[in-house]
């Protein structure tokens, strides 16, 4: 299949070591696809050895490091290719990842999709950050089919069908470059974590599907810039989650925030008991955190409001909380998969 149409960009800051063991692996299987590079204003010598190691990948470099999100938007300015394919440096593809991505995504209302991600230090594990695609429940709280929180599956082929999700991992995703400026690109004031999720559910109210194709498979290592027990990795995905709900849900925002208070509160108890009072504080930073870019996140909502496609697909209609915590579910095949159908 002819891949020219694809712009595979690995976003990179300070990551040589990386590059050095996945960029290989990139370059070899990614056809006639064009590669780049793009760089976070690195201090490190990454740049450099990109050039002399890989002449093939084409560089861009950013001149301040504005995270994942506005890294990413500023590189993708100057990139012409109607595909965009994020991917994290520390991914190795493997053959024929790219083919089976693109045929779906050029199907008309396919906004953009993912492929199974695996974990690249126990193989037969799905990985955290996507696994076999993405969903919320009604309060919002992300996981994933193979991940419910730090519950991650082996793969045994239980997931291997294509199926419609909410949101793509950000870890690795293809896009389509016209929609992807459309709906405004990467929030820039997520910095970081959950931005693919509020990308996609801009794009779902445009009427177009988030998909994940199982026959494409990539190995992540995950946790490379921050681990997934970190407290700025926590503060950033409770404080971005608020973020999201309040631009994307339509209904009565202030009822939902509440409940999500509440909920946020035991998760910090929890935290607390279990010995990680640094996690705890994160939760409680990150709603403050919410109410100081609470403002600029209702004028983001009135730009979005006018958006009300009613039959959203990847949306768990109960709570994912309660499935886990109190049904003790682990797995996402054990769900109610009538509370899967819409939203």
């Amino acid at each position: 299949m002819d891949l020219s149409s694809i712009a595979v960009v690995i976003l990179n800051w300070n990551g040589r070591k990386l590059l050095e063991g996945f960029l290989p692996s990139v370059t070899r299987y990614s056809g006639n696809a064009a590669i780049y590079l793009a760089d976070n204003a690195s201090t490190d010598d990454s740049v450099s050895f990109v050039k002399a190691n890989f002449p093939s990948v084409k560089i861009i470099i950013n001149e301040v490091n504005g995270g994942y999100a506005k890294g990413y938007n500023d590189a993708l300015k100057s990139i012409e290719e109607p595909y965009y394919l994020l991917l994290n440096s520390d991914i190795e593809v493997t053959e024929n990842w790219l083919s089976p991505l693109l045929e779906i995504i050029q199907q008309q209302n396919v906004g953009a999709v993912q492929p199974k991600i695996k974990a690249f230090s126990e193989k037969e594990s799905f990985e955290y950050a996507g696994a076999a695609g993405g969903f919320i429940d009604k309060d919002f709280y992300p996981f994933c089919r193979g991940r419910i929180f730090d519950n991650v599956e082996k793969d045994s082929g239980q997931y291997d069908y294509p199926m419609e999700v909410f949101w793509a991992s950000g870890a690795c995703m293809l896009i389509r470059r016209s929609l992807f400026w459309e709906t405004g690109g990467l929030d820039e004031d997520f910095f970081a974590h959950m931005e693919e999720i509020d990308l996609c559910w801009r794009i779902k109210k445009r009427g177009y599907s988030m998909q994940i194709i199982p026959q494409s498979v990539v190995y992540h290592v995950g946790g490379g810039t921050l681990s997934y027990a970190s407290p700025q990795k926590t503060f950033l995905n409770f404080r971005n989650s608020l973020l999201m709900i309040t631009k994307n849900y339509n209904g009565w925002l202030s009822g939902k925030i509440l409940r999500r208070l509440v909920l946020d509160g035991i998760a910090g108890i929890v935290f607390l008991v279990k010995g990680n009072p640094r996690l705890t504080w994160a939760v409680i930073r990150a709603h403050f955190a919410y109410y100081s870019l609470l403002g600029k996140m209702l004028k983001k909502r009135e730009k979005e409001s006018f958006l009300k496609f009613k039959e959203i697909k990847g949306v768990y209609s109960g709570s994912i909380l309660w499935a886990v915590h109190i049904h003790g579910i682990r797995k996402f095949s054990d769900l109610n998969y009538r509370k899967l159908e819409r939203y």
